[in-house]
């Protein structure tokens, strides 16, 4: 994985920014250097800290049990470390909480993954050659629509960076986010490409909300929540304070290498809703996925439909997308299901052998710097920064 863009998973690629902090470095907890099972994965922990991020927080949970590891800080300014309990922001692993509503309505009898997108919302996607009588809702979940992602828009890019703190307390209703991208010509048409489009799940959010009568938040809730035994994560909706405890959130606003880091805890989500909304722990992203790949959530039909996949359109044919997932093979071999998320100050990975019996989970409190692949590949392989040879669960290139 290449070193982080501003924003990476939500906004789009800006130009990167390498930052060395070593005044900023603190050693891992959890035993930190040494052997074991998870030196690897502390050593590459550690890595990210010097590297820049402020702070690191990691979980995984595997046949030696529940393995919890932190590097660096939770807040620069108090120097407190991160906490097992810390919530974040998750970005896009949201998708898969959305795609599990989506299809448990599906296995109601509700809804069919084959319906067109015009079905449930007629009119909403039209202009500039988009057209949802030709659009399905399979091809929103797996990123087949070629619906333009409104996160490339330059007017949102500049919102999330250099206006940021004009325009953080703005609300956006899901609606509007999808009118921004109608205003722009579609990738390609339905089916014949694939582009990772943040467009694509506002609109699974906003179906939900059709076929059920009820708020996305309350359905995701009830469905997914509480099922899965998810008690430290929330759907905030248009709140743009973080439920406690939480370290702080760091951000460049702009790609000048020597860029100022800034403090963007605090904003309103309402711009990723469906699609990046989440604020969860890695904790709970673990349940998560042990649920998820252990298919407690989905019945057996459904749960083949999530884990059928399309290539992830780039050069590497192990990275391919379900719907709301992705499955990559790493360097020693170990498949595993998983997703990246990036919103503001917060950078996550979740990943999952295919029986969901290791899963493991971490987040950076920085947007600008860090290398997600590395972790996974020392928790899975054992590889120690420097010699990872994976493309891991990066799809930033189509962001």
């Amino acid at each position: 994985m290449k070193v982080r863009t501003i924003h990476r998973a939500l906004v789009g690629a800006l130009a990167t920014a390498a930052v060395t902090a070593t005044a900023l470095t603190a050693p891992a907890s959890a035993g930190g250097r040494g052997t074991g099972p998870h030196a690897a994965t502390r050593t590459a922990m550690e890595a990210q800290v010097r590297a820049g991020v402020p702070g690191v927080l990691g979980q995984s949970v595997g046949e030696d049990g529940v393995w919890q590891g932190s590097a660096g800080v939770a807040d620069l300014t108090t120097h407190r470390p991160r906490a097992a309990e810390d919530r974040f922001r998750v970005g896009s692993i949201t998708k898969a909480f959305t795609s599990v509503a989506l299809l448990q309505q599906e296995a109601e009898g509700r809804i069919r993954l084959d319906d067109t997108v015009d079905r449930w919302l007629p009119g909403v996607v039209r202009g500039h050659g988009h057209d949802g009588r030709h659009i399905t809702v399979r091809q929103l979940l797996n990123h087949t629509s070629g619906i333009f992602n409104y996160t490339e828009d330059p007017d949102v890019r500049k919102d999330l960076t250099s206006g940021f703190y004009e325009h953080r307390f703005d609300t956006h209703t899901p609606r509007q986010l999808v009118d921004i991208a109608m205003a722009h010509a579609p990738d390609f048409r339905p089916g014949a490409g694939w582009h990772y489009s943040n467009t694509n799940y506002v609109l699974a959010g906003m179906i939900v909300e059709k076929v059920s009568g009820r708020s996305y938040a309350s359905e995701v809730t009830r469905r997914v929540l509480k099922p899965a035994g998810l008690r430290a994560t929330t759907l905030p909706g248009t709140s743009p304070w973080m439920p406690d405890p939480h370290g702080r959130a760091y951000g460049k606003l702009d790609s000048a290498p020597d860029a100022k880091i800034h403090d963007v805890t605090v904003f309103n989500p309402s711009w990723a809703y469906a699609a990046g909304e989440i604020v969860s722990t890695t904790g709970d992203l673990n349940r998560f996925y042990h649920a998820l790949l252990g298919g407690k959530l989905l019945p057996e039909r459904q749960q083949r439909e999530l884990l059928t996949t399309v290539p992830a359109g780039g050069k590497d044919p192990r990275m391919a997308y379900g719907l709301g997932v992705l499955t990559t093979t790493l360097s020693c071999g170990v498949k595993v299901w998983g997703h990246d998320g990036g919103i503001p100050g917060s950078v996550s990975v979740v990943s999952s052998t295919p029986d969901g019996r290791h899963t493991a989970a971490f987040n950076f409190n920085a947007d600008w710097t860090g290398d997600t692949t590395a972790l996974v590949e020392a928790e899975y392989c054992g590889k120690v920064p420097g010699t990872v040879a994976s493309p891991g669960l990066d799809v930033s290139r189509s962001r």
